[in-house]
């Protein structure tokens, strides 16, 4: 129970610290002090200003005191409420001594300035330069400085470490990590940008207050209470000069502080190691000046005795430093810089190929910036859950990079490290794609969609209305890129499938059907004729999702053939119904178009092995002319375009048609028996 209670007590203790504070220093300006509490809090006052100090110099990093500029406005604040508090004393009780506003101020008065208030003046005017001219007007302006610069080194901070995160360098807590470090150097030095000028206003309100004191004690000390004008001036000036030390000593240390944080190196390491480590570490530097101050003691007319004993202590120092062991890469330099030529090259040295890569010129970075919310780094991530549910296995994360050699508003898209797509896109446009029936022109830049080919105008935001009005299809720079990358993906889907993507669609069918991975793999077929049968379907846009049906085919006919070729052709026999109702939907007929009877002859004829035809070329120029011509007729009515033919031409004509777009090669045996078929076109 009484541990409890001391949790309790210690949570509130600390709930409660600074709200206690504040109210103290409130009470402090308008509740009259002692001199004994007085004493307390100008001592309390001294001690917080050291320790602040010595935080400052023994600080890791400046980070590390992220508190501090919080801190120099709660100890500012607590000294102006001191500055009030003590002037009240002395302009009540000046009248009875030196001693009448505590031990501290006498003392400040008395012993340090011994007595002589015009002494007092010289030190304190002394301190008050040093302290507004030297020390708080370079922290203010180092402040200024390193704020703007952290402010404007942010985006590319950022951009690094997204460039690290997507070459697989760090992991994305090391980034969120790295992102919060340049996020709180940020708000830090411009913390302490404001903080520093808290402390020049404090100086300046110093100077303020000591002639206050002195004008107001006068007139106190003669009008009211009738002492001489020489008593007046000694007891009131005395204790206003020990009052204005008491409070800028603590002052030159806080703004002091301020110094050394602001002009600290971001570095791992206190101010006293680096002071060791860059200024003393090299014997020379010790060893020349105790030489320099070895010649200037021995001239005559110099205090002989102290700079003989500095140059003494140099000297050892020098010796002490020169005889310590020194680390490997520094007592042997000449083997850190032929390391790296020494060592052997290893596979480290090869870095691998990103799978799906973009590189983006610096005008679309914003685009991708995940610290901004880019657009396209959600709409990649839908266009990823997209095609791998479609497809039916896990499409590669999208690596993104800046690429300077591109134009500042192109992107590349690479597969396996080879370009495959490259556009130029305008972010503060919208594309204005042309569907085929639009009922007027625009006013922008002319251009094509990436993804499709169809014509397009890059326009202004405000036009948006209007291009729809017209009948465009309106998308914005991140949906234009989304969608390239998309088509990109679906056309070289083959080409990102391999060996560890059959491996893994196998383990997670051998959770459902261990028997029949079993006897597929490697039983009736090797892995690699696995993976060629998928590729081959996933080049013709066939999903791989029904892995079951896949596999039952292969084992079924893979005792008979092991040619990939022969093994797709079965699988999409099996898989027809499927492939069918991607091309015509639910309709129940199917519109083909035809080769004409004289033309298939001759193709079946010189037909050797479905892989190739033995026709002069003419005939396959004029043969892909009319069926891109009549796919495109087609599609302008909104009508799926298909080719039907014989299984032994099948595959030589989707390869020859690869490059129609919306045309689909089918073999009589793949659709299914229950679809009516109507001819609509006849190819000659």
């Amino acid at each position: 129970m009484a541990e409890v209670a001391a949790k309790a007590f210690d949570g509130l203790g600390r709930g409660l610290g600074v709200p206690l504070l504040l109210l103290i220093m409130l009470a402090m300006m308008m509740v009259p002090l002692p001199a004994l509490a007085l004493d307390v809090l100008f001592t309390f006052n001294i001690a917080l200003s050291v320790a602040i100090l010595l935080t400052a110099i023994y600080v890791g990093k400046p980070l590390d005191f992220g508190v501090f500029p919080s801190i120099l406005l709660v100890v500012t604040l607590l000294r102006l409420a001191l500055n009030i508090a003590s002037t009240r004393v002395v302009l009540l009780n000046g009248h009875t001594g030196t001693s009448a506003a505590g031990k501290v101020i006498e003392a400040f008065g008395e012993f340090v300035v011994g007595g002589n208030y015009a002494v007092g003046f010289v030190v304190f005017a002394i301190l008050v330069i040093i302290n507004f001219v030297v020390v708080t007007k370079g922290a203010g302006r180092v402040s200024e400085v390193t704020a703007r610069f952290t402010l404007d080194a942010m985006p590319g901070k950022q951009m690094a470490i997204d460039a690290d995160l997507n070459a697989g360098i760090i992991n994305e807590s090391v980034a969120r990590e790295r992102r919060q470090e340049i996020r709180e150097e940020a708000d830090f030095y411009g913390s302490m940008d404001g903080a520093s000028k808290f402390v020049r206003g404090d100086a300046i309100a110093a100077i303020l207050i000591l002639f206050i004191n002195i004008i107001g004690g006068l007139i106190i000390g003669t009008a009211q209470h009738d002492l001489s004008l020489s008593a007046a001036v000694h007891n009131y000036t005395l204790l206003t000069i020990g009052d204005g030390l008491v409070a800028q000593i603590p002052s030159l240390l806080l703004s002091t502080a301020v110094a050394i944080i602001v002009t600290r190196v971001s570095r791992s390491e206190d101010m006293s190691k680096q002071v060791v480590t860059q200024v003393f570490s090299d014997p020379r530097t010790l060893a020349v000046t105790a030489a320099v101050m070895t010649i200037l003691g021995l001239i005559p007319g110099m205090p002989n005795f102290a700079f003989l004993l500095l140059a003494a202590v140099c000297a050892y120092a020098a010796y002490r430093s020169g005889r310590k062991p020194k680390p490997p890469s520094q007592s042997r330099p000449e083997e850190k810089t032929e390391a790296p030529q020494s060592r052997e090259l290893g596979w480290h040295d090869v870095e691998p190929l990103d799978q799906i890569g973009l590189e983006v010129g610096y005008r679309l970075i914003p685009l991708v910036d995940r610290q901004k919310a880019g657009p396209l780094v959600s709409r990649i991530k839908g266009v990823r859950k997209k095609l791998s549910e479609e497809m039916g296995f896990l499409v590669p994360a999208v690596h993104i990079r800046d690429n300077l050699e591109l134009s500042p508003n192109a992107y590349r898209i690479t597969i396996m490290g080879v370009p495959v797509g490259e556009c130029e896109i305008y972010v503060d446009k919208e594309l204005a794609i042309d569907p085929g029936q639009t009922f007027g022109a625009l006013k922008g830049i002319e251009t094509k969609d990436p993804a499709y080919g169809m014509p397009a105008f890059w326009i202004d935001a405000s036009q948006h209305d209007e291009a729809q009005m017209l009948g465009y299809t309106v998308v914005d720079a991140a949906t234009v890129m989304a969608t390239h990358l998309s088509q990109l993906v679906q056309d070289h889907a083959h080409d990102l499938f391999g060996h560890e993507e059959t491996q893994q669609l196998l383990d997670r069918l051998a959770e459902s059907a261990p028997k029949l991975v079993e006897e597929l793999t490697p039983k009736t077929l090797p892995t690699s004729a696995v993976t060629r049968v998928l590729q081959n379907l996933l080049e013709e846009r066939i999903p791989v999702r029904n892995i079951r049906r896949i596999a039952e085919t292969l084992a079924e006919y893979g005792t008979r053939s092991q040619d990939p070729d022969v093994l797709s052709a079965a699988v999409r026999v099996r898989l027809g119904r499927s492939i069918v109702q991607n091309v015509a939907g639910m309709r129940p007929e199917l519109q083909v178009m035809t080769l004409e009877p004289e033309l298939e002859r001759i193709l079946n004829d010189s037909s050797k092995d479905g892989a190739s035809l033995g026709v002069e070329p003419g005939i396959i120029t004029r043969l892909q002319e009319a069926l891109k011509d009549q796919a495109e007729r087609r599609e302008v009515g909104g009508d799926p375009a298909v080719l039907l033919v014989s299984p032994q031409l099948r595959p030589w004509l989707a390869k020859m048609a690869r490059n129609i777009r919306n045309l689909t090669v089918l073999a009589y045996n793949e659709v299914p028996d229950d679809k009516r078929i109507e001819m609509v076109a006849t190819v000659g």
